[in-house]
């Protein structure tokens, strides 16, 4: 199921709505399968009842276990918003976890060879809180989500920094003390900003003297 459009903030972005790789289902797939072909080749080379039986039960079992991974597979989310990163799984007993974006310090992956052929693997996200770190497992293309969260954080740190400017533009015009960051906190985030490549180097040093200029 898609990550409902009802829980998002106003204003908030669904950026990726993933659901697991399907290497989680494969397990119980793979089981149905042969639990199918082995009914298959015992109706077709006996006709024993109790046989029949048996590999009946078996057939039946399999399937119950398929729908269960199934409908868990299908009910579980990893989404990554304008704002933050959510996962939510279950389905009568529900779990889940939010992070917002502007706590992320660090999103790290890893695959083993067998998961980079099939492009699943672990995502791993840093952040500060007491969750600390939180690894998220069989996650489509972690090198790619792990972008698009470093993306999506670029994005609401200009856009905190664009707001932040323009409030600090009116209370000056207004004569007022300017709310809000200090000016060597605006200098770190933006510091913080040109590390990660949001900015240039020269665009830091222009709007670094700015701030400087109005202490």
């Amino acid at each position: 199921m898609p990550f409902p459009p009802k829980l998002l903030n106003q204003g908030e972005r669904v950026v990726l709505d993933l659901r697991p790789h399907w290497w989680r289902i494969f397990p119980a797939s793979g089981f149905l399968g042969l639990a199918a072909v082995a009914g298959v080749i015992a109706l077709s080379a006996t006709g024993n009842s109790a046989v029949r039986i048996l590999f009946g039960i078996l057939l039946l079992a399999a399937l119950a276990n398929f729908v269960k991974d199934y409908i868990r597979w299908t009910s579980e989310n990893f989404v990554v918003t304008s704002e933050r990163v959510i996962h939510r799984s279950g389905v009568i007993a529900k779990r889940g976890i939010e992070i917002p974006l502007d706590r992320i310090n660090t999103v790290f992956f890893s695959q083993s060879l067998f998961e980079r052929l099939l492009g699943a693997g672990d995502l791993g996200v840093e952040s500060a809180g007491e969750g600390g770190q939180q690894t998220f497992e069989a996650v489509r293309k972690p090198s790619l989500v792990q972008q698009e969260i470093y993306r999506a954080m670029e994005s609401g740190e200009r856009q905190n920094y664009r707001e932040m400017g323009q409030a600090t533009a009116a209370a000056f015009a207004a004569g007022a003390t300017p709310a809000g960051p200090s000016i060597p906190d605006q200098i770190e985030q933006l510091d913080a900003l040109r590390r990660r490549g949001a900015i240039t180097d020269a665009e830091f040093e222009a709007k670094k003297r700015d701030l400087l200029d109005r202490m």
